[in-house]
């Protein structure tokens, strides 16, 4: 078992305060910048001592300040990438992978050295500084040099790492993985289980496709990118039909049953802006159907976010968009499926 319960003030003000079991495959580290993400990995390697509190990797002891046991980085058995790969430029992308071999044999780290050049590509480029080397090269150079030591943590810390070196590196490396990051949509592919960070606080963690289908709070909603989130007050409850009814911001929607809740209580509610559905006007027959004013719109991607009175936004494909723009009398849509109860 590995598991981190620490405490750190930094200068900067921001006060880690976090108590993490990590499991086996890939657990990913969300939360935006300045969240701590980085401090705690450095403190689990190694890089920077916490107040308080206790690390042990497979039940040894790598740190505790009641006992004053902190053993050294180099000592750790953690392989960590750091966010500026912290490559020897004097040495070339070979030599880089090579210098954490140090230990082995000289046949087997020569063994060693070969096949992971080649497992992530760098045999052709194995001669060049990282200077000279492409951003691919020389993050594929920091991998296996983390990976060449047979560490039994890997640490990766926001590096732009893509969902194909990710399986690479779990095909490569069979134990625990744990990545800080800011992309959801790496969390969502790669990652089993998802833990959000905010203030160096973890705000919920879980399995990934359960927590990204159900924030636990306004807080872990927010972290994940969900915009309509509400405080509404229960007008209805009705067991028999296991339904409910929601008032909020003049309006009153059709919710699912809340239990444990009674009627005039306040609660949140929160609904992805891809759930939503906007039609041009008025729609007989659906529920939840709501008449908004259309404020403004914002160009994403692979979307146009519409923001409507009411606070409320839907994302929309470009397809549908084009036939809503010049809506006179817009609704939205608000699936009772699509609610999630804070």
């Amino acid at each position: 078992m590995t598991h981190a319960r620490i405490a750190r003030k930094t200068s900067t003000g921001l006060s880690l305060d976090v108590d993490l079991v990590i499991s086996a495959g890939l657990t990913a580290i969300y939360g935006p910048s300045g969240a701590g993400k980085s401090l705690l990995l450095e403190s689990i390697a190694g890089f920077s001592t916490p107040d308080s509190g206790r690390i042990l990797l497979d039940d040894a002891i790598l740190f505790d300040a009641a006992a004053r046991v902190s053993v050294p980085p180099r000592r750790r058995h953690i392989g960590y990438i750091f966010p500026k790969l912290a490559l020897f430029p004097h040495m070339t992308l070979e030599r880089n992978v090579a210098f954490a071999a140090a230990d082995w044999p000289r046949l087997e780290r020569h063994r060693r050295v070969a096949e992971m050049l080649d497992r992530f590509g760098l045999t052709p480029s194995a001669s060049v500084r990282p200077s000279a080397a492409s951003p691919d090269q020389q993050l594929g150079c920091a991998i296996a040099r983390a990976l060449i030591g047979e560490p039994k943590l890997l640490l990766i810390d926001d590096v732009g790492i893509d969902e194909l070196l990710l399986s690479r590196i779990r095909d490569a490396f069979p134990h625990p993985i744990l990545l800080a990051t800011r992309d959801l949509d790496l969390c969502s592919a790669a990652a089993g289980e998802l833990v959000l960070l905010q203030a160096g606080r973890i705000v919920q963690r879980g399995p990934t496709r359960t927590l990204l289908d159900n924030p636990e709070s306004p807080e872990a909603a927010r972290l994940l990118g969900i915009p309509n989130i509400f405080e509404v007050s229960i007008a209805a409850l009705d067991p028999a039909r296991k339904s409910s009814r929601l008032e909020f911001e003049g309006f009153s929607i059709s919710g699912p049953y809340i239990p444990g809740h009674f009627r005039g209580a306040r609660i949140c509610i929160a609904v992805r802006a891809d759930a939503l559905r906007v039609h041009p006007g008025p729609t007989a027959g659906l529920e939840n159907c709501i008449a908004l004013q259309l404020l403004r719109t914002s160009e994403r991607l692979r979307y146009v976010r519409m923001e409507f009175s009411g606070g409320i936004s839907a994302d929309v494909p470009r397809a549908d968009y084009a036939r809503l723009k010049d809506a006179q009398a817009p609704h939205v849509e608000i699936p009772v499926e699509a609610l999630r109860v804070l």
